[in-house]
């Protein structure tokens, strides 16, 4: 029989978690006391609520109860005047603007003095409130090893006095590309928090148009996760459209306007997705409007990998033929599978079968993915 309680205090885990610890961080002024804080405020919730009943704010409670216990702290370790500096905001800090603590503890956690994988772990296990079991098995590392990495990111946020706030207004634009970095491979990473992530910064930052075109991306690709019949690999020209997720494309096609204006990396990437999803099938798709938007954000992002993309979209365009003469040759997709895959789709197109298994047989070589990897044997087959 369920336990009502439990799944009470399960639910505010999921929903107040990060509030809650970046709220008691501003008071605690160190992570690990903040997180400690807080675990000890869900553990008194499955006692206190017991007697009392859910609270009609479960997270205004668990706040009150986790700042309280991080100042109880403070005053018996006398830490208040060597921690004080961390509080205070330069005068330039746009704190005014931004009065959510989570998205200081967002900026806190992406900062890049931390390694991306850093930032990735502290993400998922200070703001998304994952465990460092369920974050060392999405790194396919060991429990230990990840708390160790957690632990030396903490301990650099201390050392090196990272402050606890919202970046200056000169750094804001690049501070906030990281931090959207980090959310996208969050949820490329396997995890659907990545979504909530984008949402908070959303609305956290409704002014940013990087944080629209996000959002919109990731609704956009969750929405055809339905077609993925039993966690196989099904390319998007296969997929069952009546299975794609209309809920979630018509809020993200609401977000694309204004997403392109002006149009980021982010923004671009949501309009091509946008393009797939107004197509009722996969020979209605605009692949000429699709090569456009490639274009624009190959200028606006060189990288490789939006070079190989472009060159799918081309070959839908102008023939395979064609798309094989611009296939990137660059050393930094030398491992990467999906050049491999990409190369073997155009060949099989072409009708040069040898070598597209050839091709497929390589990028199967590079995959670690085991679905992926199953795919790519069904092909060679």
């Amino acid at each position: 029989m369920a336990d009502p309680i439990a799944e009470a205090v399960a639910a505010a885990h999921v929903t107040e978690w990060a509030a809650v610890l970046a709220a008691t961080a501003r008071v605690a002024a160190d992570l690990d006391l903040a997180e400690d804080c807080v675990q000890d405020a869900y553990a008194k919730a499955l006692v206190h609520w017991r007697e009392q009943g859910v609270p009609r704010r479960p997270g205004a409670w668990l706040t009150t109860v986790a700042t309280r216990r991080a100042l109880e702290h403070r005053r018996r370790a006398d830490v208040v005047r060597r921690k004080l500096p961390l509080l205070i905001p330069d005068e330039d800090v746009v704190d005014e603007t931004f009065p959510d603590d989570r998205l200081r503890l967002v900026f806190t956690c992406c900062h890049p003095a931390l390694s991306q994988e850093a930032q990735i772990a502290l993400t998922l296990r200070l703001v998304c409130g994952l465990s460092s079991a369920e974050i060392a098995k999405a790194f396919l590392v060991k429990e230990a090893t990840m708390q160790a990495r957690i632990t030396r990111a903490k301990q650099k946020i201390s050392r090196t006095g990272i402050p606890y706030r919202i970046p200056r207004l000169t750094d804001l634009p690049e501070r906030i590309d990281a931090v959207l970095d980090v959310v996208h491979l969050v949820y490329t990473a396997g995890y659907q928090r990545g979504i909530e992530l984008a949402r908070m910064i959303r609305l956290l930052l409704p002014g940013s148009s990087e944080a629209a075109g996000l959002l919109a991306l990731l609704l956009l690709t969750e929405a055809r996760r339905p077609a993925q019949v039993g966690g196989q690999l099904v390319l998007m020209e296969d997929q069952n459209r009546s299975l794609w997720d209309q809920a979630l494309i018509a809020e993200a096609l609401e977000l694309v306007p204004g997403a392109v204006r002006p149009a980021g990396r982010f923004g671009l990437m949501a309009a091509i997705a946008a393009v797939h999803a107004e197509a009722a099938r996969w020979e209605d798709t605009d692949w000429a409007e699709i090569l456009g938007l490639y274009d624009v954000l190959l200028e606006r992002w060189p990288s490789p990998v939006v070079a190989l993309n472009r060159v799918v979209a081309l070959s839908y365009v102008a023939g395979p033929e064609v798309a094989l003469q611009q296939v990137p040759d660059d050393p930094a997709l030398a491992t990467y599978p999906y050049l491999a895959s990409t190369r073997g789709e155009l060949l099989w197109r072409c009708g040069r079968v040898d070598e597209a298994r050839a091709a497929y047989e390589e990028a199967l070589a590079f995959t670690s993915n085991p679905v992926e990897a199953a795919f790519l044997e069904k092909r060679i087959q």
